[in-house]
């Protein structure tokens, strides 16, 4: 099987000119061509070697999105290894947690990286877990930034690399690509899951499975030679990921952008003719209102592949459509699955193509439901969404028993999404299968009413969960944040407004008005926090 290493390699002998990244620098952003990042590919990978890092170790990558990051995963594939990012964002515990379960023989640490000490996070981390084996640290500077000062104060324990000098060494005698099972059975990746309680998984996934679903990614989002795809969601997360391997082996351009800010995103977009923006619904958000201050030409923009965070998705589709003529979908993934698994083509109606879910990408993907109480597989209706294929988990990182869990006897993946089967091959996602409400015996899915919440004109999020009522029953529970200056409506006059379209069983038993909803910061965007609304509601009817 040919590797990620030797489709980067084929890509550069094809064009050892062409661009394949533009790199955000001192607010400016700079090409990078195949062949430099071929090169910065090559020290990497002799370093490693080097080092003696093969098949089965760990590579830990704790950088921003600067090319380097991606440079390092093709590096860990020319050698064998797999790579675990890093969010630059985690705080100590998920950190901590991630280097017992990974135990990498290497990190690549960014230094400077927005005044962030992430030396000092790791020192404390290793002082709360115990590691037989303390990793090396390799110090990267970011893009423009030279060299590392003083990189031996790098030192965990295991000592300094540096790449300094292995270019040269690979260029003068190249080393030959490692002996591989021809399986793609290597790991390649692995990806922290988003799990709401307790820490998360480290799901990994194979070469080949990361190779196949790129293919596939590229081929429905109809990405061209050429063409130009944001990268604003961080590599180390599934979804960012997903579309940066998407966009090299179709041989088009990604724009790296490190530090979100939407009103330099927008006009780095009309600058370099963007065509693909991935991304979730609250950065997207955040981009419509700096198009509004500073409109600019972004008709080149072809294709929204959006994910619903927030309940935005609608109004950013209609918004890009209207001025633009993007071609907005929603889509579906997770980090044990892969991002970008599923999404609507452009001839789907709307507005279902704006909704979670969509047509897998690849025929080797297999989705089914089934009750998600019995296990029962069902023929048509609504239940957990379980997947079959290449694209599914390989292993869990430090594995306790995880993988034995998320498969069904049969060997389906159990998403543990609530979701419903199409007539054209595809699905619908409706919510996590513990967020569903089940009303007077009804299953009911909360999106429905937060549509109809959010259709009111001084509503700007609408969030439903469900609690139990003293008699044992599920009720709705409503939260919404208005639009600054307009009406203010009172949670009964949300009520009422519910009634008018939705059945008298679906509508919310109290909606309460906040100042903001709870959100996270995740790999893949903000998403409201659903078990922080529950502890409100319950405090609220108990005070």
């Amino acid at each position: 099987m040919n590797g990620l290493y030797s489709i980067l390699k084929d890509l550069t002998t094809k064009d050892p000119f062409a661009p394949i990244f533009l790199e955000c620098i001192q607010d400016d952003y700079v090409a990078v061509s195949r062949g430099e990042f071929l090169r910065e590919t090559d020290a990497i990978a002799a370093l490693l070697r080097a080092q003696g890092i093969s098949s089965g170790d760990c590579v830990a990558t704790w950088l921003p999105n600067w090319s380097t990051v991606v440079a390092w995963q093709f590096a860990a594939s020319a050698v064998g290894a797999h790579v675990i990012g890093i969010n630059t964002r985690y705080n100590l515990a998920e950190v901590g947690h991630v280097l017992r379960k990974a135990r990498p023989k290497v990190i690549a640490m960014a230094h400077g990286f927005q005044r962030l000490d992430l030396l000092g996070k790791a020192k404390a981390a290793l002082l709360e877990i115990a590691l037989e084996e303390i990793p090396a640290v390799v110090p990267v500077a970011g893009p423009g930034n030279g060299r590392v000062p003083q990189p031996q104060s790098y030192d965990l324990g295991g000592g300094v690399w540096s790449t300094d000098g292995a270019a040269e060494r690979a260029a003068v005698a190249p080393l030959p690509a490692p002996a591989r099972t021809g399986s793609g059975a290597d790991l390649a990746v692995a990806f922290t899951t988003s799990g709401s309680t307790g820490m998360p998984k480290l799901a990994a996934h194979s070469e080949f499975g990361v190779i196949h679903h790129a293919f596939a990614d590229a081929s429905g989002m109809d990405l061209q030679e050429r063409d130009v795809m944001v990268a604003a969601v961080p590599f180390s997360g599934v979804y960012g990921f997903n579309l940066v391997l998407a966009t090299i082996v179709s041989g088009a351009v990604t724009l790296l952008h490190p530090v979100f800010n939407e009103h330099e995103l927008v006009a780095a977009m009309a600058k370099y003719k963007v065509t693909h923006f991935t991304g979730a619904d609250d950065m997207l958000t955040r981009m419509k209102t700096a198009w509004y201050d500073n409109p600019v030409d972004l008709s080149a923009w072809r294709r929204i592949h959006m994910a619903d965070f927030l309940g935005r998705t609608h109004e950013i589709a209609q918004w890009a459509q209207d001025e633009f003529g993007t071609i907005a979908a929603g889509v579906y993934g997770s980090s044990e699955l892969f991002g970008l698994l599923a999404f609507w083509p452009p001839e789907t109606e709307l507005p279902r193509r704006w909704n979670g879910g969509g047509i897998p990408v690849s025929t080797d993907i297999k989705a089914r439901v089934a009750d998600p109480f019995t296990g029962e597989v069902l023929e048509s209706g609504e239940g957990e969404l379980q997947f079959q294929g290449p694209n599914a988990v390989d292993a869990y990182l430090g594995d306790e028993g995880e993988g034995a869990k998320a498969f069904t006897e049969d060997g389906w993946f159990q998403s543990g999404d609530f979701g419903t089967l199409t007539d054209d091959g595809g699905f619908v996602y409706i919510c996590r299968a513990g967020d569903v409400l089940r009303l007077r015996g009804f299953l009911v899915e909360p999106a429905e009413i937060e549509r109809r919440l959010g259709e009111h004109p001084a509503v700007h999020t609408a969030k439903v969960v469900g609690l139990r009522d003293n008699e044992g029953e599920t009720v709705a529970i409503g939260f919404v944040t208005l639009t600054a200056g307009g009406e203010w409506p009172t949670g009964d006059d949300l009520r009422a407004w519910c009634r008018e379209s939705l059945a008298r069983f679906k509508v919310p038993a109290v909606i309460h008005v906040i100042e903001e909803m709870p959100t996270t910061v995740g790999t893949n965007g903000s998403k409201i926090r659903v078990a922080t609304l529950r502890e409100w509601a319950q405090e609220r009817i108990t005070s």
